[in-house]
This record gives C-alpha cells, sequence and structure tokens, in this order.
C-alpha cells in the first residue's frame, strides 16, 4: 500500500527537519572527501554546513516551511554538527581516498526490470577489494527494524555485481546517530538471495495491480507515516488508484 501511494498514486510527502538533516550532512560529506587529505577535518566539515544548507535551500526554498522560527534552524544546525562529529570517531577521512561518492548506479534484472540508486562512498584497496558505504544519520535500529537498510546494502552489492561481473568485499553501514558501524561480507548466495527477493517483491507488485489488492501492514513505524489517514488497516479510505498503463516485465 506505501509502494502504491509513493510510486503509482505520487503523493506529496511533506519534508521532516531529520529528513532534511540527512541531506544537508550526506552533502557536506560528499564535500568533504573532494577537499584535499589534510583538509578534511572537523572543522572544515562543520564550516561546510551553512553553504550546504544554502544551496539545498536555494533548490528547494519550500524546505524552510518546516521550521517555525530562527530558534529551530539553530538547533537543526547544532544537530547536523553533532552527527558529523560522531563522524569523525568512525573514521579518519584523511586516510582515505574514494573511489567515487554519491555513485549513481543503473541495471535491469533478466525481467526487464531496471534497478537504480546513488551508493554514498566506493572504496577500493589497493589489492582491489571494494567496499560499498552508506551513511545513516539515524540511530542503528534493533535487528527486527533494520531489515530495510540490509536489503538496501544488498541491493547495492546485486547492481555492482550486474555491472562489474565482481563481489563487493565489504557492505558498510554507518550510523552516525548511535556512533555505530555495521559490516557484512556478501557472498554468491546473498547476491542471489537479494535478486530472487526483488523478483518476488516486483511479481507481488503485479499482482497487487491486476487486482487492484494494496496490502497494507501495521507497525510500530505507522505512527510516522504520512499515509496513515489514508491507509485501510487504521480504518481510513485511500483514493481510488490511478490507471496503471504499463508495467515492466509482464
Amino acid at each position: 500500500m506505501k509502494f502504491r501511494f509513493r510510486s503509482i498514486d505520487k503523493l506529496p510527502e511533506p519534508p521532516s527537519q531529520a529528513g532534511f538533516r540527512g541531506t544537508v550532512v550526506h552533502s557536506v560529506l560528499e564535500k568533504l572527501f573532494e577537499r584535499p587529505a589534510a583538509q578534511r577535518t572537523q572543522d572544515v566539515a562543520e564550516s561546510l554546513l551553512r553553504p550546504s544548507w544554502d544551496e539545498l535551500v536555494e533548490k528547494d526554498p519550500n524546505v524552510l516551511e518546516i521550521f517555525n522560527d530562527e530558534g529551530e534552524k539553530e538547533t537543526f544546525f547544532t544537530s547536523a554538527s553533532r552527527l558529523l562529529q560522531s563522524y569523525f570517531t568512525l573514521e579518519f577521512p584523511e586516510h582515505l581516498e574514494p573511489d567515487e561518492t554519491e555513485k549513481y548506479v543503473r541495471t535491469h534484472l533478466d525481467n526487464g526490470l531496471e534497478l537504480r540508486g546513488f551508493i554514498d562512498r566506493v572504496d577500493v584497496a589497493p589489492g582491489g577489494e571494494k567496499r560499498l558505504v552508506d551513511y545513516k544519520t539515524g540511530k542503528q535500529p534493533k535487528p527486527q527494524y533494520g531489515r530495510e537498510a540490509n536489503f538496501q546494502m544488498g541491493f547495492y552489492a546485486l547492481v555492482e555485481y550486474r555491472l562489474t561481473g565482481e563481489l563487493v568485499h565489504t557492505l558498510q553501514l554507518m550510523y552516525l546517530g548511535s556512533q555505530s558501524i555495521l559490516k557484512s561480507h556478501p557472498t554468491m548466495s546473498d547476491i542471489e538471495r537479494t535478486e530472487f527477493e526483488i523478483e518476488s517483491i516486483w511479481k507481488d507488485i503485479i499482482a497487487s495491480a491486476e487486482t487492484d489488492r494494496w496490502r497494507p501492514k501495521k507497525s510500530p513505524l505507522c505512527n510516522w507515516c504520512t499515509f496513515k489517514p489514508l491507509c485501510p488497516a487504521w480504518g481510513n479510505t485511500p483514493p481510488p488508484t490511478p490507471e496503471i498503463t504499463r508495467i515492466v516485465g509482464t
């Protein structure tokens, strides 16, 4: 149901301070690695906060509507600065030379389904081992709530494999909100399992589109969902499904 609201109905989701903070911090870290190694310091990172904010606000001035006053803006910068401080407790960027940052990847499965996304950072060791890194500005979730992030990293590993024919050595999730790192080393079985899961999800989407039955699912995260007022799981009435003219893979 959430997929339908987002991808078929294309219902707008209002921005949040937490989401915008994540975007700003990601922008700062991307800019940080554009600097020479000796300049990748915490002070430089924090000096990039305001310019990154200005750049993003210029692209979308409406984002300022999520702040009620100047005090909220200052609180925003304080919390973003803490996240950058957390980053510097986790690794030493002056010792790293990423192969790419904000790498756009795109490929197709055999059934024609297009996979695409952005990888925050790609590191390549002198021996050729590849590491895919993703920054999370929240805290590391409990295992029962970490599936989405783990699936995301498996997705990137699959796309890289289909593009290059090589397994990445390490998948690294960096949770700045809890100053923790979660690493994994994908195997061919993991790649095959992820591809099978994506194909299964797509088959479910096609079946939902053909029958116009989009299953809702309750969880503790529902209270943070923009679409709760439209969700039948909570006794609400969704709008009629827009006409779907084409589905890849059917």
